[in-house]
């Protein structure tokens, strides 16, 4: 039975790669639930399948067995189209290494989720600037990725990730290509949007980062191996 107050659940969830002939089971079996508004970390090392567990999530690949209920819709079976639309719909991504447009400015790499979506020019420059003032991007927002430092390209990706409204922002390694006061400010912008509502799931490496989140999952061998949270 489906919890409406989830964002998500994973019901029994499996997903099985084949790698040189041999079956791999990224994701073994797993149950999961995460509330609306939620801060969690996913962690586990190199090969755990916490990578693939957000993918699942994100909607960017399908369990081979099990149910996925987000916001109570079961998504399971959904084509490929679907998927998409319901990702631009409810999801924001930020990864690693930003994935910015090089020929489009700060302004033009946020807005450009809209422009996808068909959203006429006046309305993409009414959702974007209050964006760009708000993550101290306004006096940047000309500049092109070369021209900007890596913790401002993070910026860009998160006001990219938010510009949509998403319900969920899922964050892969977000700090792991900046020093570590770039670093510092981005993990604090998304605990800002985390406080004003939005569900927030990083997946790091680094403990340090992982130990802020309010819940924390630690995942093995594809299984969740612990599940913790803040008193």
């Amino acid at each position: 039975m489906c919890n409406w107050n989830n964002m998500l659940e994973l019901q029994q969830v499996s997903r099985v790669f084949t790698v040189g002939g041999q079956q791999v089971r990224a994701m073994d079996d797993v149950s999961l639930s995460i509330e609306a508004g939620a801060y969690v970390s996913i962690m586990g090392p190199s090969g755990s399948g916490k990578s693939t567990l957000l993918n699942i999530i994100g909607l960017l690949d399908t369990p081979d067995s099990g149910r996925y209920l987000l916001q109570g819709r079961d998504v399971t079976g959904l084509s490929d189209r679907e998927l998409a639309a319901e990702r631009s719909r409810t999801i924001g991504f930020i990864f690693q290494f930003f994935h910015l447009v090089p020929r489009l400015n700060a302004q033009q790499n946020i807005e450009l989720p809209l422009l996808l979506a068909g959203v006429p020019p006046q309305k993409r420059r009414e959702r974007s600037l209050p964006l760009l003032e708000a993550f101290g991007l306004l006096g940047r927002k000309h500049h092109r990725p070369e021209e900007l430092s890596g913790g401002q390209r993070q910026r860009v990706a998160i006001a990219r990730a938010v510009i949509n409204r998403p319900a969920i922002l899922l964050a892969d390694e977000p700090t792991g290509n900046l020093d570590s006061q770039s670093g510092s400010e981005i993990i604090e912008l998304m605990e800002r949007l985390n406080q004003e509502g939005l569900t927030l799931l990083v997946v790091t490496h680094d403990r340090e980062i992982g130990e802020r989140a309010k819940r924390r999952i630690r995942v093995v061998d594809g299984r969740i191996a612990s599940d913790s949270s803040k008193a």
